[in-house]
């Protein structure tokens, strides 16, 4: 095998990068979102979960789905994208869910999470982040497919 043979059957190895260009503006907006969501919550269970425990486990779990949508991004390959394709899409149901509820039934939600109407009180990241995502994830899978 030569050089240049080898090379080309490492690279075929490689994972194919999600995060070139916009790809890695993402990771950043998904990492701060982490960290906000992440932090936010834990603080809330910890000390005043008895006040909103619906709210509260709302955000921990949207600050997990962050997380996993972030480390799927820099892995890359496309196991990776098909997994942050699903989660992006998760995500995207549960703003638009627990959006419309919060509207709807104010008392359910005592306290604000990260997706209360559609992420109002992040300045709306919650709702355009999993689309900006959608949108990147299929560009790419088009641009690797062809």
């Amino acid at each position: 095998m030569t050089s240049g043979e080898a090379e080309v059957r490492a690279a075929e190895e490689r994972p194919a990068r999600l995060i070139g260009g916009p790809g890695l503006l993402l990771v950043w907006f998904y990492g701060v979102m982490v960290v906000g969501a992440v932090s936010r919550s834990a603080y809330q269970i910890a000390t005043e979960f008895d006040r909103a425990p619906l709210a509260y486990s709302l955000s921990a779990v949207a600050g997990l789905v962050y997380g996993f949508i972030t480390y799927s991004l820099v892995r890359g390959g496309e196991t990776a994208r098909r997994a942050a394709q699903v989660c992006c899409a998760a995500e995207l149901a549960g703003v638009l869910v627990v959006g419309t509820w919060t509207l709807v039934d104010r008392d359910a939600f005592p306290d604000s999470t990260v997706w209360s109407d559609y992420g109002m009180g992040y300045v709306f990241i919650p709702v355009l982040l999993p689309l900006t995502a959608l949108f990147w994830l299929r560009k790419t899978r088009a641009r690797q497919a062809g």
